[in-house]
């Protein structure tokens, strides 16, 4: 079951893509727990962003883990890559595959932790049957494709269902959200629920330097979370 403890997850979205390197270290520095790299590939998703080479390249700038998060249609053929290019956790979407149960399987076969992201549309029974099987569970509370969306107050029952099944199976799976996470959303994503929140914009813009803005998202989130 998830800790007390927020996790804060980056997506590198907002970043300045020329200066990828040092866009990371800053993050490290600033005391972000993780990077997420959100690919996306055209079809599944409005958008491209980054192969494994890109992740790859960054790999060595920082001692924190990468998540992959696979906005991908079938994302099987090429998991490896993603392993291979340094991500620790691999995200897959359950929309995505036609067969989840082996696709998990086989990112766990590669040494990575397997993770599962659910869509807004997508309800929680679609993945009841693999929690069993992954280490996160990410709950979309935006469409995915782009950066920079206003988060969906609505997905907050669907955090609450998935943080009870989790918590009633005794399962060891960390709940998190992405899309809209903000020092004014991620409390009421925290108390619903989840425990690691990947934000981007709220990072990379906003009052204070990058540290300030991550400690006040780590406070807002342990505040909602004292809330429950």
């Amino acid at each position: 079951m998830d800790s007390c403890v927020p996790i804060i997850a980056a997506s590198v979205l907002p970043a300045d893509f020329s200066d990828l390197g040092q866009q990371v270290k800053m993050l490290e520095k600033a005391g972000v727990d993780r990077i997420q790299w959100d690919v996306m590939d055209g079809r599944f998703v409005p958008n491209l962003t980054f192969g494994p080479d890109v992740i790859a390249a960054n790999r060595g700038h920082v001692t924190m883990g990468f998540e992959a998060h696979l906005m991908v249609e079938d994302p099987d053929p090429m998991l490896s890559r993603w392993v291979e290019a340094g991500c620790d956790i691999v995200i897959v979407h359950a929309e995505s595959t036609r067969h989840l149960h082996r696709t998990l399987s086989a990112i766990s076969e590669l040494g990575a932790r397997p993770a599962v992201a659910l869509n807004p549309s997508t309800p929680l029974e679609a993945v009841t049957n693999v929690l069993h099987m992954v280490d996160l569970l990410l709950i979309m509370t935006v469409n995915p494709g782009f950066g920079g969306q206003q988060y969906l107050a609505e997905m907050e029952p669907k955090i609450a269902a998935a943080r009870t099944e989790i918590d009633h199976r005794g399962l060891e799976v960390a709940l998190e959200v992405d899309g809209g996470i903000s020092g004014t959303t991620i409390g009421a994503a925290a108390r619903a629920g989840a425990a690691v929140f990947c934000a981007g914009s709220a990072l990379f813009t906003g009052a204070g330097t990058m540290a300030e803005r991550t400690v006040a998202l780590r406070e807002a989130a342990i505040a909602g979370i004292g809330q429950r």
